[in-house]
């Protein structure tokens, strides 16, 4: 769902990191110190950096500074792993640019909670999306197919748009529940069925396809049969 860079000189915690984001869907990326992790973030172009403070070579607080100095990684999310008596590293990192901190030693549940917090926070989908044969504008709350209107209730409207924010990605239930609906108001389950099948009656069964256990998926370039 995103892709996450985990900058962390103790292999033990990168392994543990990693394999508790890929459970969640993530694509991760890893890197031992601050210089390796300037040369990865070109690569894997990440949405989250899981940043480390105490670092051979370049600490985080360096790197996070240099990071947010390019204007091309300014909406990088930073969330810094920092000891537990270390309030000084808590305050450098955020006012270094940060965006959140964990403590150590790290509780695997309270860091992915954050960790999707955050996530939520940032997501902003496109104004417009184009698709094959519709136009969705959130802008104006639109949705054409064909060239003609089609009109979504309000959170229909939302599902679809955030499905359609990034074609051909697994959006776990979770997620969707606390996008579209957020996490203090308490729905059913079975709510995203009923709308993705109102959703599927509208635009076709064709274009979003279900993740069994997961969640679902909407594909892009796809024709109709």
């Amino acid at each position: 769902m995103a892709k996450i860079l985990i900058v962390d000189d103790e292999e033990d915690i990168r392994e543990l990191l990693m394999y508790n984001l890929k459970q969640e869907g993530h694509e991760v990326s890893c890197a031992e110190n601050g210089m390796a992790a300037l040369a990865q973030v070109k690569i894997a172009k990440p949405d989250l950096i899981i940043l480390d403070v105490m670092m051979p070579q370049m600490d985080g607080i360096e790197f996070c500074e240099r990071i947010k100095a390019d204007l091309e990684n300014q909406h990088i999310l930073i969330c810094f792993l920092t000891a537990r008596s270390e309030d000084y590293s808590q305050i450098a990192g955020l006012e270094s640019g940060g965006d959140d901190y964990v403590t150590k030693p790290i509780k695997p549940k309270v860091l992915i909670s954050r960790i999707n917090a955050l996530l939520r926070r940032n997501f902003k989908p496109e104004v417009k999306t184009s698709h094959l044969n519709f136009l969705i504008d959130r802008e104006r709350y639109l949705i054409l197919k064909n060239n003609v209107e089609i009109h979504f209730p309000r959170k229909e409207f939302e599902l679809l748009a955030l499905l359609a924010s990034k074609p051909n990605t697994v959006f776990k239930r979770e997620f969707i529940l606390n996008s579209v609906w957020g996490s203090d108001i308490i729905v059913g389950d079975r709510t995203i069925d009923v709308h993705i099948r109102k959703i599927r009656e509208k635009i076709g069964n064709h274009m979003i396809s279900t993740v069994k256990g997961v969640g679902y998926k909407f594909h892009d370039n796809v024709e109709e049969n």
